[in-house]
């Protein structure tokens, strides 16, 4: 059987973000026998011009919600970007986590060739469904997850690769 749209998007986010949900309570554990304050952790970013960890998180997840809805065809949820604490942040990806649990796996069919439209601060760019989830939606996902990571282990966070990739 040919993998499907399906399989090679939902069960992918859903993966990762739940290994980014455990990376983040190892970095709650890390600040709390470390005595940092976790808003600075929350607010810590790589770059001056980079999001901070929640702008990632928030970005993960709106990532992987706007792949779903739009090669299903359908409207994401709205989640505003207001997450300022680890907290919030676990509520976040538990909201995606719960959305892409009941996106209807039989709404993607025919999506390998639905047309995409995504819109951005720099204009519109037209795709085709394959070519919108392997080469912009997947690297635009993992690129805010692997982030999120990054800024934890910069900060000190004791995560490996096996804490990314999870258990097999």
């Amino acid at each position: 059987m040919p993998l499907s749209m399906y399989d090679a998007s939902i069960p992918v986010f859903q993966r990762a973000l739940g290994n980014l949900d455990a990376i983040l309570r190892k970095g709650e554990e890390h600040a709390a026998a470390a005595g940092l304050d976790l808003a600075e952790l929350a607010a810590a970013r790589l770059a001056p011009d980079m999001f901070p960890l929640t702008g990632q998180i928030q970005s993960a997840c709106d990532s992987a919600k706007f792949a779903a809805a739009r090669l299903t065809g359908t409207t994401a949820p709205s989640f505003p970007d207001t997450e300022t604490t680890f907290e919030e942040l676990h509520q976040r990806i538990a909201a995606t986590l719960d959305y892409l649990a009941n996106v209807d796996p039989a709404g993607f069919a025919g999506s390998e060739t639905r047309e995409i439209v995504q819109k951005s601060r720099r204009g519109e760019r037209h795709f085709v469904g394959t070519s919108y989830l392997l080469t912009f939606a997947l690297p635009n996902f993992f690129f805010h997850v692997t982030t999120a990571y990054d800024i934890l282990r910069h900060k000190g966070v004791p995560v490996g690769k096996m804490d990314y990739l999870g258990a097999f």
